[in-house]
């Protein structure tokens, strides 16, 4: 008898082995950083532990420390000890600690990067033989130049950036094509901010072009990383009974919610320079809005999506003037109680002004200029020092036309909503009016839900697995381009300058455990509707 084997998921519902990298070197400037340490070296350790990595795939932390290679090695153990879920077993551990090496320089000093790429050729020699290299950003967003200048002087970003790979092309997946030189190709990673206005974008995009093409530049955004994001447009497009209603037709409006539970902590100097709407909206609710909004690519190769994703965004309503003071909340939080533990105001955290205007918080109501989403409103909002951390998208549908159930309001049903909750429990919602049992007809709104852990019964990857691999894949689909980055500080910038007009005057407070400021719940109000429950 035949074995019946069914085909895999082309959707990659985790790290997709049929997709595995050259081998390559990546290297990481700031190794021995707190984001290297908590999130990098723990991703790329699960990654060897699945068979994620090439055979030759090596990894060359740079940092100013006088470290050995064995030094670097002890570093990364004792971060993956420390690391939940992560502790190595004594043969995984045999082979991870063999792909690491390190390399001493300071970001400022170029003779480090000449020593740097000797290095590298040494450890090319000894493991992967083909020249092609990653390079991560690691580093505060002032190291960037230092770095970037130093790397392309060293002549090690003159390089093919590789293939266009389309994103869920299951027939090319087991030999993706391969766009190489004989040196190999190179990609620079970068992680956010991508500046801190639209001059400061468009001089970090003129400095790494100089010595980087558009194809070999990747802006990581972790958020689009994570599984529920990625199945946006899977859901929409995978299922015929969604798209239809994906529109102005059938939405009465769109939530989306980026909450954190955490102040600053360690990090006030930076916040007081940067705030919620540059350190999240600018980037991460956004590209949310933007996969939600998008018109469905031609294909899932990077370009086509990426191009319709920056259309979004150039398409959003530029709040301008009296506009940003009726439809932006800025907000900042006071002492409080999180899981009814004490803590302190923002401007009570270390390195924070004590008469500080910076804002923790911010919800927004834009309108898509867009023949799809016309006239459809998109509330956002992101704050820290909230109930609980939680990002969920949220698509309310319009009520039904007629009072079908009696002529009493309440007793109609209340309206659809589909719900993507990102995190932290990854999963889909959909909310529906059922009859309770009984010869009355009571209508109640039931769930019905699906969740990744217990509907897969595998792990899914964190979003830095995810985009590690396919920036060593040479897959930009889930990156940001420069256009997009430009459109977003296009919106961003007005808002900004709005409120430095008026000081202090639009700066509202909440408590510490709140769902921010009232004047963000009267701004959706005004349309009959409160904000989601978390």
């Amino acid at each position: 008898m035949t074995e019946l084997t069914l085909p895999e998921n082309p959707f990659r519902q985790g790290i997709d082995l049929r997709r595995v990298p050259e081998p390559s070197t990546l290297v990481i400037f700031g190794a021995t950083g707190d984001l290297s340490r908590r999130k990098l070296l723990p991703s790329l350790f699960m990654m060897h532990k699945q068979g994620a990595l090439p055979s030759g795939f090596s990894i060359v932390g740079f940092g100013r420390r006088p470290w050995s290679d064995a030094d670097f090695r002890a570093f990364v153990k004792e971060s993956l000890d420390d690391s939940p879920g992560q502790q190595p077993t004594r043969d995984v551990w045999s082979g991870f600690e063999q792909m690491l090496f390190f390399a001493r320089g300071e970001f400022d000093e170029p003779e480090a990067y000449g020593g740097l790429a000797a290095r590298l050729a040494e450890v090319d020699r000894q493991r992967a033989r083909t020249g092609n290299r990653l390079f991560y950003l690691a580093v505060p967003p002032s190291g960037y130049p230092l770095v970037i200048e130093g790397v392309g002087r060293a002549g090690l970003g003159d390089r093919r950036g590789g293939p266009d790979i389309a994103r869920f092309d299951a027939a090319e997946s087991n030999s993706p094509a391969r766009v190489l030189t004989e040196a190999g190709w190179a990609r620079i990673v970068v992680e956010k901010p991508f500046g801190h206005d639209s001059p400061s974008a468009t001089e970090l995009n003129r400095q790494l072009q100089a010595w980087f093409r558009e194809d070999q530049i990747f802006r990581i955004d972790h958020y689009l990383g994570k599984e529920t994001v990625q199945n946006i447009l899977v859901f929409r497009l995978a299922n015929g009974i969604f798209e239809p209603v994906w529109n102005r037709n059938t939405v009465d409006h769109v939530q989306i919610t980026v909450a954190e539970d955490l102040g600053v902590g360690t990090r006030g100097p930076y916040f007081e320079e940067t705030g919620t709407l540059r350190d999240m909206v600018q980037n991460h609710v956004l590209q949310l809005l933007a996969l939600v909004a998008m018109e469905p690519p031609t294909s899932f190769a990077a370009s086509a999506v990426r191009d319709e994703r920056a259309k979004v965004l150039g398409a959003i309503k530029p709040l301008v003037g009296k506009a940003v003071d009726s439809d932006v909340v800025r907000g900042q939080y006071k002492s409080g109680f999180i899981a009814g533990d004490p803590v302190p105001g923002y401007r009570e955290e270390p390195g924070v002004s004590a008469e500080s205007q910076t804002e923790t918080f911010v919800a927004l109501k834009v309108f898509v200029d867009s023949w799809r989403w016309a006239g459809v409103p998109f509330y956002l909002r992101a704050g820290k020092r909230m109930p609980r951390r939680a990002t969920e998208i949220a698509i309310q549908f319009k009520r039904p036309p007629l009072l079908l159930f009696g002529d009493d309001p309440a007793r109609e049903p209340e309206p659809n909503v589909l719900a993507m909750n990102i995190q932290p429990d990854e999963g889909i919602t959909l909310k529906v009016g059922s009859k309770l049992p009984g010869p009355t007809i009571d209508i109640h709104s039931v769930h019905m839900d699906f969740r990744y852990g217990t509907s897969f019964g595998r792990r899914s990857p964190e979003a830095y697995e995810r985009l590690l691999l396919d920036s060593l894949l040479g897959d930009a689909t889930l990156f940001s381009r420069e256009d997009s980055v430009q459109e977003a500080w296009r919106f961003v910038d007005p808002i900004e300058e709005r409120w430095r007009e008026r000081g202090a005057a639009p700066m509202a407070f909440y408590e510490a455990g709140a769902w921010g400021p009232k004047e963000a719940a009267n701004l959706i109000a005004r349309e009959h509707w409160a904000w989601r429950r978390l």
